[in-house]
């Protein structure tokens, strides 16, 4: 079968998919993945289906060459326009050598992502925007809090299981934070539940859920969630399975027990949002 015949073939599957999850009783039986990393297509398929989405229109921080992104069934299944950025340049050039540039309405930009040019860089997205989708391993809780001039209805967000549910913390802001430079591992990065929770209270929204692999909450802007659960921290949270860590030089060791990866990173310090206080890593068992 040829590259292209197996495209089509993936995309006809995610379209059936798609319809069974707009209906499917709750977010976690509405999980599939199609172009997403885990079951991310199907929640933004279930979530949609819910959200009254004036302007069909997205934002996705983070995306890699955009062969996997939260937002490339959105593009591509329901004929969304959306702007993606990466401080990398593949996704400009996966574009440029695909047909996705012109059968649809898609921007693609290379930009470092940081809380002082995040509006600039969004000032043509400015206003109501149907999703917004935030992945840069690092500064997401700084980034999301000084994003200003787009009030998008849905918002994706990564956070990291390890930091558990309990304390709103995130890692303290570096400008030029990389994952991999902080700590080798790889393991110390983002932000937990618990303070993308407060943060998005201050800023009108409500937890709506997770997706099972414990890496992506999802929240809905008040005036539009209508009869979708509010959740707390504690509710949204899932431990993460997935085994990304890597030794000094950058080779996977699979480590599988959620403390033994969090044991990796124990020393490494964190930032309370809502008190303050400094806890390391280590602090939060």
């Amino acid at each position: 079968m040829s590259q292209a015949a197996r495209e089509q073939l993936r995309f006809a599957i995610g379209a059936l998919e798609a319809r069974a999850a707009k209906s499917a009783p709750s977010m976690a039986e509405a999980e599939f993945r199609c172009y997403s990393q885990f079951g991310e297509d199907g929640i933004i398929q279930w979530l949609v289906a819910r959200v009254e989405i004036q302007s069909q229109t997205f934002i996705e921080f983070g995306v890699g060459d955009y062969r996997e992104a939260n937002t490339r069934f959105l593009l591509e299944h329901d004929n969304w326009r959306g702007l993606i950025l990466d401080s990398g340049s593949a996704h400009v050039a996966y574009l440029g050598g695909s047909d996705l540039r012109w059968r649809n309405s898609i921007d693609a930009r290379t930009a470092f992502i940081t809380p002082e040019n995040i509006n600039a860089l969004l000032a043509d997205m400015a206003g109501d925007v149907g999703l917004l989708s935030i992945d840069i391993d690092g500064n997401d809780y700084w980034v999301w809090q000084a994003l200003t001039v787009a009030q998008p209805r849905i918002v994706v967000i990564e956070y990291n299981s390890l930091f558990g549910h309990q304390r709103a913390v995130t890692i303290p802001y570096e400008p030029d934070f990389d994952r991999f430079r902080a700590h080798p591992s790889g393991l110390y990065m983002g932000a937990s539940i618990a303070a993308l929770h407060w943060l998005a209270g201050r800023k009108g929204y409500r937890l709506v859920g997770s997706n099972s692999a414990g890496n992506n909450a999802f929240f809905v802007r008040e005036d539009v969630a209508g009869g979708l659960p509010a959740l707390t921290a504690a509710e949204g949270w899932r431990q993460s399975r997935f085994r990304e860590s890597r030794d000094e030089r950058g080779r996977m060791t699979y480590v599988d027990s959620h403390a033994d990866r969090r044991a990796l990173i124990a020393t490494m310090p964190l930032l309370d949002v809502r008190t303050e206080e400094q806890p390391s890593v280590g602090d939060l068992a």
